[in-house]
């Protein structure tokens, strides 16, 4: 085994599979990568990238998990959702024609179940990811790196956001200070600045997880998102409502930061609902709030936190909400004349991303790398995230 590990230590070029899935829990994001050294050096070539929703009877537990925890329903799902990563992994491999013995690594984020950051304030600061890793190692056969959060969180940090890494290495440009802006369940930013001790990074606020918990619960669960924002568009922004969603706390505390559903899930979304369930507000006038809020905590953390400290050459945009046409054409109405663009543009597809940043992670940590950024965090120091299953 000590031979083994040493053996891949040492290996310069690796295959590489990254598995993410984020707040939205609808599914895997899995990357199959090559990774040719370790650090600020490494060169990333994508090789194949899928997304495999989850089973139904999956997400369905996951959801309930919220409102019926137990410490049987966490200790299965740890084990299950072990399986749909393991899945995953073995399809990216399969579809890009090689076999899980040519694969060096896999980096699995696991999905997060809860998060408690320092910023909270709220008792003893934690956070956990299900999806076993000795599950995932078992079932492939390839050595796995996971659990990621839970050692920036002891080392004083929020463990959030961990894609920073990634963006400093593929959007880092002599003379220039870019953002990287994610949309997913919850939107997160990123400083890309060319010294990476002046990285900055941290959430927004929520990216898609209200507008698509909305739609689940107004479809019964049949469908999962506002497809091409076609509801939010032919709503009107109520501006009470809006008015009063921007006036949460979370938005007003300056970074390191960072959130969750713990905030912007289940509760809040129950709470929403109720005036469209009542007819106090229609779905569409909901929607369209919903996105305005989006974009106006986008814009606002910007000039809040960004623009007072950096002139900003260019937004770079990926996660699921590149896929929403109306929210991407008012995130470049809100942020005009500043020039827009998306991680397409750099090789690297919109859903494609937070997957290869833990296959990234995962590289730095084989490699005896440190990889959190402690700017970013609000960690004490840096340290080396995540725990090793060997294949």
């Amino acid at each position: 085994m000590t031979t083994k590990l040493e053996s891949l230590i040492n290996k310069k070029d690796k295959l590489v599979v990254g598995l993410m899935s984020g707040t939205s829990k609808d599914g895997i994001d899995a990357a199959l990568v090559r990774l040719n050294g370790s650090g600020f050096d490494t060169d990333i070539e994508l090789l194949n990238f899928i997304s495999t929703p989850y089973k139904e009877d999956v997400r369905v537990s996951l959801d309930k998990l919220v409102q019926e925890c137990s410490l049987k329903n966490i200790s299965d799902l740890n084990f299950i959702i072990g399986d749909e990563f393991a899945a995953a992994a073995l399809r990216v491999i399969d579809e890009a024609g090689l076999n899980p013995s040519d694969v060096d690594l896999i980096g699995s984020h696991g999905q997060t179940v809860f998060h408690n950051p320092p910023s909270y304030d709220d008792g003893r600061a934690s956070t956990l990811q299900i999806g076993e890793i000795d599950v995932i190692a078992e079932k492939t056969g390839i050595t796995t790196v996971g659990d990621f959060r839970t050692r920036d969180i002891a080392a004083g940090g929020e463990a959030a956001p961990l894609v920073p890494f990634l963006d400093y290495l593929l959007f880092r440009k002599k003379d220039n200070v870019l953002i990287a802006q994610n949309i997913g369940g919850i939107a997160n930013a990123t400083v890309v600045t060319e010294d990476v001790d002046d990285v900055i990074a941290f959430d927004t606020g929520p990216g898609n997880m209200l507008m698509d918990k909305i739609i689940q619960l107004s479809s019964g669960g049949k469908k999962k998102y506002d497809k091409d924002g076609k509801l939010a568009s032919s709503g009107e922004v109520n501006l009470e409502l809006l008015e009063r969603l921007l006036a949460d706390p979370y938005y007003s505390n300056p970074p390191p930061k960072s959130t969750g559903e713990e905030l912007f899930g289940f509760e809040m979304t129950t709470a929403l609902y109720s005036s469209v369930d009542s007819e106090m507000l229609s779905l569409q006038d909901m929607m369209a709030t919903l996105l305005s809020l989006t974009v106006e905590s986008i814009v606002s953390s910007y000039k809040d936190y960004i623009f007072p400290n950096w002139d900003i050459d260019e937004v770079i945009f990926s996660g699921g909400g590149c896929r929403n046409p109306i929210l991407m054409d008012a995130l470049r109405a809100g942020l005009h004349p500043l020039k827009c663009s998306t991680s397409d543009d750099y090789g690297i597809p919109v859903d494609a991303k937070e997957a290869v940043a833990f296959a990234v992670l995962a590289n730095e940590l084989i490699s005896a790398n440190t990889n959190n950024l402690p700017r970013v965090t609000g960690a004490h120091r840096k340290v080396p995230m995540g725990k090793i299953a060997l294949g």
